[in-house]
């Protein structure tokens, strides 16, 4: 493992159990032996950690993608990790500085990830307007749909959140994301 992993998987150990907002550099560090500045030579802050990690782990499923394995397997495997890591994300929904930053970056990362699937799938060819505001729309309604999800207020399973995932997907996209590859 990187110095980033180690350091991403010791802030998700002490998120599962402690409000983001609390956490220190320093406890990040110390949770897994580096010191501070070993931190800040891979982040800039803890936030920065954050978005790094959603990254790494949404490329992480969506790049699996072939001919075999499809958009509905990036689903379920979407919901399974938020619902394994329910507590944390739940966290990083609720606490990191105001309400709604990790979710416009959970959104923001999704999109960003779902107009790259639709470029390949369309040989490349520029996204016209309509498809992206179709793109943004369906991204922020699923975001939401996992902060809910993962904050209890919505009882479901992962293959059931991931199929309402694969039922909302507009006409449109799923004319692009199904197909062959």
């Amino acid at each position: 493992m990187t110095a980033k992993e180690i350091l991403a998987a010791s802030f998700k150990e002490i998120a599962e159990k402690k409000n983001i907002e609390k956490i220190t550099v320093k406890e990040i560090a110390d949770n897994c032996g580096y010191s501070p500045a070993t931190f800040y030579r891979n982040f800039k802050d803890k936030y920065d950690l954050i978005a790094w990690s959603y990254v790494q782990e949404s490329a992480r499923i969506m790049g699996k993608l072939n001919g075999e394995y499809v958009w509905r397997d990036t689903l379920l495997d979407g919901a399974l990790y938020y619902w394994e890591n329910r507590d944390y994300i739940k966290n990083l929904c609720v606490h990191t500085s105001g309400h709604d930053t990790f979710i416009k970056y959970m959104a923001q990362t999704n999109i960003s990830l779902l107009k790259a699937e639709v470029r390949k799938s369309t040989g490349d060819k520029p996204i016209d307007k309509q498809t992206e505001l179709i793109i943004t729309t369906y991204c922020l309604g699923t975001v939401a749909l996992v902060c809910e999800w993962v904050a209890g207020n919505i009882e479901a399973t992962p293959q059931f959140i991931a199929q309402v995932f694969e039922d909302s997907l507009p006409v449109a996209l799923k004319q692009c994301l199904y197909k062959m590859r």
